[in-house]
């Protein structure tokens, strides 16, 4: 076996002595650089806002102006000084299940004047009255507007809440049963869901790492290192996050607080790992506590600059989205990785070399080189084989690939909530008497051309017509703005407002049929949650198809700029993208194929662009500097891809466990999305590890031999002298 003091020697090269230069500064001013970490912590988080002051749940806000859906929110906010921002429906029904009587019409009228008159903050007048009567008298509704601003989360719950308890107490002994649904009403129901999810997320996130740190170092000391370090990264780059929204005037997701806790998680421990098993690989070799430090930011510090100068300008690219929901997440998630990628470079670097071998105690594994490792015989086989190697690995991902092919985007998020809640049942109660889409109508806001008031004969021809219109199963009686220019009709799609088919139907036809139906002298937009689901289904599809090619080009020039390479960069680039569609096709062979879910969650694709094309570069990164090192140090290429990932390997493999681990527990959720995302991400991050950096790049990189780093020479250095070719291939590829 080649001895470990040559593994790796070579030429040095300009990105080696920059990150030399600085391992040594940080190594030599340890304690100011952890002092300054302290200071500048506690100013930050004392001193600037939290996330909750810049977070909105308004999904229409984050479309621009040239939707339809969101001219409609603004003319509705314009015509309706007291907004409704959305509509908690209460279906009440006979508990023995017989029709209603005239007697149950009159009490449900009473209900309705009862709420009101509980004074409930958060909620407008309640509507009731013949017309919210189904036709087979099974039900009647009660719509109770919710006027809490959209961004008031704490406000909108509580309306329901409170809304309820009037309920429960005017309807005891009536024989009248009631419940209420609605999108806030199902956030209400599956709060603790999603509160118990997201804790097992962070729960699952700290016993993974710490779990796995345990059993690769054995020591208690290097697995709570990750934890303390990464917690207040957190709380840093939250608070910094949220000065930039303020200062540059933007909002971010409800679901960035859990975004930042994995992207921060998953990535800190990978530039840990990174570092910790390059220290102890030059431990091993001899060197001391501080010198070893100084090797191991030399040799993985361009390697950790690199993969989060990949991540960040793939979450920037985000910018370029239509989608504002998507646009605030690159620059949040931009912001966190920076602040990661100094702690990277300074605050683990200090830390360790003070605390020099102790890292690894009590283990004293660490002091000798393991022999005939699961790594060591990947390696040799990639080696031995690497067209076998590349044909299998790239086939196991075309063939995942093609299920992309099939993709269909989902955005009925109520169908994936448990159906034992009161706004489930409330839900099935109200299709036994009404079209699907009562439950969320789709609002038609008429209004004249010229800005007068709208005529009797206008709003009468309008409603006749808008009900012949092919999907629209009812049309509820207008309401008129205070000024009589504008009119609000209730649209009853004839199926779930949330589904592919109604988002297919408003987008393809229903505005323009609906158009074409307006009085002579009106207009008609076209609002309401479907029509803002159809707008973002249309500006999804724009934002991928921009995003993808500007981050894969982007994400190549950085590769290029590491390796001095075009060639390695082009078939890095090609693995991530067939990567990425691998991942997604999986999803959609289980999800669509074999469950029968009508599609995947519209979100899934984005968030794979996150976690499996932006993150998992990382992986592909600090595998072809590693190749790159080996071939410097005198290999042959199939001998530097055996020490590749005999190197490399363990790092890869430790951080996308970790990784892939913290997203497979929220495939345990009893909430479809949250199914999908974990198992898709967790799918995607072992392909990202053990198919492509494992195996597809290296034993490309063997083929291609020297062609690989063209036009430069960056596979050509020195050898060590105690490694002739000989002895390398035999230490590589017994």
């Amino acid at each position: 076996m080649a001895p470990l003091a040559s593994i790796g020697a070579g030429e040095p090269w300009g990105g080696h002595v920059m990150f030399e230069r600085w391992g040594r500064f940080v190594v030599k001013r340890a304690w100011w650089v952890i002092g300054g970490w302290v200071v500048g912590a506690l100013l930050v988080i004392g001193l600037l806002p939290g996330l909750s002051d810049i977070t909105s749940g308004d999904q229409g806000s984050f479309l621009p102006g040239s939707y339809e859906s969101v001219q409609a929110m603004d003319l509705a906010r314009t015509a309706f000084p007291e907004q409704v921002t959305s509509n908690a429906i209460v279906v009440v029904k006979r508990a023995d299940g017989a029709p209603l009587t005239e007697a149950d019409q009159e009490r449900v009228g009473a209900l309705a004047t009862a709420i009101g008159d509980a004074h409930i903050a958060g909620i407008g007048q309640p509507v009731t009255g013949p017309p919210a009567v189904a036709p087979n008298r099974l039900v009647q509704l009660v719509n109770v507007p919710i006027t809490a601003a959209l961004t008031d989360s704490r406000g909108q719950l509580d309306a329901v809440t409170k809304t309820r308890d009037t309920i429960a107490g005017n309807l005891a002994g009536t024989g009248l049963s009631a419940g209420v649904t609605g999108q806030v009403a199902q956030v209400v129901d599956n709060n603790d869901t999603f509160n118990t999810a997201f804790a097992v997320v962070g729960a699952a996130t700290f016993a993974l790492i710490i779990v796995l740190i345990l059993i690769i170092f054995r020591s208690p000391i290097a697995a709570l290192l990750p934890i303390v370090v990464i917690s207040v990264v957190l709380q840093v780059s939250s608070s910094l996050i949220a000065a930039a929204g303020k200062l540059f005037g933007f909002h971010v997701d409800q679901s960035l607080q859990t975004l930042l806790l994995i992207v921060l998680y998953g990535i800190g421990t990978d530039y840990l790992l990174f570092l910790l098993f390059r220290y102890r690989e030059r431990l091993r070799a001899g060197a001391d506590r501080k010198t070893a430090m100084v090797d191991a930011v030399a040799r993985v510090g361009e390697v950790i600059t690199s993969a989060a100068a990949a991540v960040i300008v793939a979450f920037l690219v985000l910018l370029l989205a239509t989608f504002g929901g998507f646009g605030s997440l690159g620059p949040a998630l931009a912001i966190a990785v920076f602040v990661m990628l100094v702690t990277g470079l300074t605050l683990i670097p200090a830390l360790v070399s003070l605390i020099g071998p102790a890292t690894f105690w009590p283990s004293k594994a660490w002091r000798r080189e393991p022999k005939g490792t699961a790594f060591a015989r990947i390696g040799a086989a990639v080696g031995r084989r690497p067209a076998v190697t590349a044909v299998a690995s790239g086939l196991v991902l075309v063939a995942l690939a093609s299920g992309a092919l099939l993709f269909k985007a989902d955005y009925d998020f109520a169908a994936g909530f448990p159906s034992t809640t009161e706004s489930a049942r409330a839900a099935a109660d109200l299709e036994r008497g009404f079209p699907q889409g009562a439950l969320d109508p789709t609002e038609a806001y008429l209004t004249t051309s010229d800005g007068s008031r709208l005529t009797p004969a206008q709003l009468e021809q309008f409603a006749a017509a808008a009900a012949t219109v092919n999907g629209v199963g009812g049309v509820q009686p207008p309401v008129t703005a205070s000024g009589g220019t504008v009119a609000r009709f209730a649209l009853l799609l004839d199926v779930n407002p949330a589904s592919n088919e109604a988002i297919t139907l408003v987008h393809d036809h229903l505005r323009d049929d609906l158009h074409a139906v307006a009085p002579p002298g009106t207009r008609v937009l076209v609002g309401g949650t479907t029509a803002i689901y159809a707008d973002i289904n249309s500006a999804n599809n724009r934002d991928l198809s921009v995003i993808l090619p500007v981050a894969a080009l982007l994400i190549a020039v950085i590769l290029a700029l590491l390796l001095r390479s075009v060639v390695a960069p082009l078939y890095l680039v090609l693995a991530v993208l067939l990567n990425f569609a691998a991942t997604l096709g999986s999803a959609i062979y289980l999800f669509q194929s074999l469950a029968g879910r009508p599609g995947v969650t519209f979100q899934l694709p984005i968030v794979l662009y996150l976690f499996v094309l932006a993150i998992g570069t990382d992986y592909n990164i600090l595998m072809i500097a590693r190749l790159r090192e080996e071939a410097r140090a005198g290999h042959e290429p199939r001998a530097a891809a055996a020490l590749g990932v005999r190197h490399a390997g363990p790092s890869v493999a430790a951080a996308g466990l970790i990784l892939a681990g913290t997203f497979a527990v929220l495939a345990l959720a009893p909430v479809s999305f949250l199914q999908q995302i974990g198992f898709s991400v967790a799918a995607g991050i072992m392909l990202s590890a053990f198919v492509m950096s494992m195996f597809l790049v290296p034993s490309l990189t063997a083929l291609l031999g020297h062609a690989a780093w063209w036009p430069g020479r960056g596979d050509v250095g020195r050898p060590g002298p105690a490694q002739p070719a000989e002895r390398v291939r035999s230490a590589s590829m017994p």
